[in-house]
């Protein structure tokens, strides 16, 4: 079990990445006033920048898509990697040396990371070799004139890598071994296998596609068969199963694909590398392919991790199954899966029966885009597979057509999605004869009697159960304000940029506010925040107070709004910020103080003097002090407040 990245070591991370520096490495950023930089989003498409960096704090925040966070949270949202993933790749940058603790009787992290870059050394290596020998070795014309034929020149060739392994027995170990490589480590890396006397090449005489993992490095290999002599009948051979290589847990160009995928929340899975290549060089850059197995829920996940969709179910994830049986019974097996997954799935068929490598043969690149065009829902291609089996014409193919489909309707769980399909099941198949009167209402009953579900409009009920409320926005990380007037919103944020950005000079005046003070939800959320992580009035700032608050924020709203005050610009000069720290804290004081007498006047007015003394006098000297607070906020200069 591999130990965990010591909190030293990630705090030293966090400092010496600079986060303008590595964010620089995406985005073009320029100066913003205020310490601040921006750019254009790299997470979203815009035209004007709203994408923010304050170095000095160390965090960015787009204001067009709410994507904030520090260094590492970047890299994680950037290159979609994990947070151990993030540190790593940072660690080499920076040429930070990690140290993990120990935990289980495992190998050390050191040693199993040491092993991962020496195996990902050698496969980098080999890749250069291949892609060499496909340029170079006269036996490689067969692999050439194989791309050449599909469409694809020598810069297709260069752009996805591909390359050529020699015919020759152990032509890559040599090279290998001339690099430093033991034949322990390229046989532990799949290049090299066992064999019953000596080791010898795993991949010969075949065209090669290197096998990139989401962080880019090269991890494995598919290889075309290309000679009838090949002793191994299999059309494509792939990298056995390693330490670097899982075939579950990769999707070929997925290097390529993940920005655009995470960018444009759509995701397109193919069946082979030329169709990988068909896609991308056709405009859709999107298209990834499993390895060698079959599309299942380790690759859903990797979908799901891309689409930044881990909590709420968003984007299209397109699979291009070919028509034939193969091809249906591939979609209905992926309907077995999650199917909160499999109600954002799509499938696209080319009528040909072609697949993306050969419609650009045929149609060229807008025929690749065409067909991704003309996708349809994965329910809607299941179902219609299904009744497609029979014919529709005669009564009794139409009765076997629904007992087929029913069920499988009835199974999917979203009921306003069952109810849908049944209204269309409807339609497919076509009422009996002098019987379309009530013929949709009596399919949608047998469904929801098949879900068991209580049909109200067959039991004589009427109109439609409520539909469960839709998430709202707070449970999207989308700040709620309420009805709050625009100027006392601004008021409030105000106060909390100095908060957030400079808790010392927010103080004990800051701390005095009650989370009443504050009429936005979002922002009373951060009020509370504030006080959970210790108050202003002891805290120094910086990245260290950003990062308490983050820890103790109640939700994601919360996290937002806190990374958007960590990088906003304050509105004054850096020699006017104290006067205007103080004029901001003291003016939603006396706002607050003002809120305060209107209600307690109105309760005053309602009490009678008479008969209630006690309460009258009590409510009176409240307001009399209320009155002398708000007096004494105004003597101490409440200024403009930018």
């Amino acid at each position: 079990m591999a130990g965990r990245i010591r909190d030293e070591d990630i705090a030293a991370i966090r400092e010496r990445a600079r986060i303008d520096v590595i964010v620089g490495e995406y985005v073009a950023l320029r100066n913003a006033g205020g310490g601040s930089l921006k750019g254009l989003c790299p997470f979203h498409d815009e035209k004007s920048p709203s994408f923010h960096v304050t170095p000095a704090r160390g965090f960015f925040h787009c204001f067009g898509c709410s994507e904030g966070g520090d260094v590492i949270s970047f890299v994680q949202k950037i290159d979609q990697l994990s947070f151990t993933e993030a540190i790593e790749r940072l660690a080499d940058k920076v040429g930070l040396q990690l140290r993990y603790d120990e935990t289980g009787s495992g190998p050390a992290p050191r040693q199993n990371r040491e092993q991962r870059t020496r195996l990902v050394e050698a496969h980098r290596v080999a890749a250069e070799f291949y892609a060499q020998a496909l340029v170079d070795s006269p036996e490689a014309v067969a692999g050439r004139q194989f791309l050449d034929e599909r469409g694809f020149d020598h810069a297709a060739a260069e752009r996805f890598g591909i390359g050529y392994a020699p015919q020759g027995g152990e032509v890559l170990r040599k090279h290998l071994r001339q690099k430093g490589f033991s034949d322990h480590e390229v046989i532990t890396a799949g290049l090299v296998a066992q064999g019953r006397n000596a080791p010898y090449d795993r991949f010969r005489g075949r065209l090669v596609w290197p096998i990139h993992d989401l962080m880019g490095d090269v991890v494995g290999f598919g290889a075309r068969r290309l000679f009838d002599d090949d002793r191994i009948e299999a059309k494509y051979l792939n990298t056995p199963e390693t330490p670097i290589y899982k075939k579950s847990h990769v999707l070929y160009g997925v290097d390529l694909a993940k920005k655009d995928i995470a960018r444009t929340s759509q995701a397109v899975v193919v069946e082979g590398y030329t169709d990988v290549m068909a896609c991308h060089l056709a405009g859709v850059t999107t298209a990834v392919a499993t390895c060698g197995t079959a599309f299942g829920e380790d690759h859903a996940r990797i979908l799901r991790r891309l689409l930044r969709d881990q909590d709420e179910y968003r984007g299209q994830v397109i699979f291009t199954f070919d028509g034939d049986a193969a091809g249906q019974k591939a979609a209905l097996r992926a309907f077995e899966g999650d199917q909160r997954f499999v109600g954002q799935t799509y499938v696209a068929i080319d009528p040909d029966g072609l697949d993306p490598c050969e419609r650009r043969q045929t149609s060229g690149d807008p025929g690749v885009r065409e067909l991704i065009a003309r996708h349809r829902p994965l329910f809607e291609f299941a179902i219609r597979s299904m009744i497609d089996e029979y014919d529709l014409d005669n009564a009794e193919g139409r009765a076997r057509a629904l007992d087929k489909a029913i069920p499988f309707i009835a199974s999917i769980r979203d009921r306003a999605i069952r109810d849908q399909y049944a209204v269309r099941l409807s339609g497919w198949v076509g009422p009996p004869q002098g019987h379309s009167e009530n013929w949709e209402r009596d399919v949608v009953s047998r469904v929801r009697g098949a879900a068991g579900v209580p049909d109200r409009r067959a039991a004589g009920g009427r109109g439609r159960a409520a539909a469960p409320p839709v998430a709202g926005q707070q449970a999207l990380g989308v700040p709620v304000h309420g009805n709050v007037d625009p100027q006392t919103l601004e008021l409030e944020r105000a106060a909390l940029r100095v908060a957030v950005q400079r808790p010392a000079l927010a103080g004990p005046t800051f701390d005095d506010l009650a989370p009443e003070a504050f009429l936005s939800p979002a922002y009373r959320a951060v009020r509370e925040t504030v006080a959970k992580a210790g108050g202003c009035a002891t805290q120094a700032g910086g990245h260290v107070w950003v990062e308490a608050l983050l820890a103790v924020a109640p939700d994601d709203a919360a996290r937002h709004v806190v990374t958007q005050l960590a990088v906003e610009a304050m509105p004054v000069d850096e020699s006017a910020v104290q006067r205007y720290a103080d004029s901001v804290v003291l003016r939603l004081h006396e706002v607050w103080v003002s809120r305060q007498l209107v209600a307690l006047k109105a309760k005053l007015q309602r009490t009678d003097p008479s008969a209630q003394v006690d309460v009258y006098n009590r409510l009176f000297g409240e307001l009399m002090a209320l009155e002398k607070h708000r007096r004494d906020l105004r003597e101490r200069g409440i200024g403009p407040t930018g």
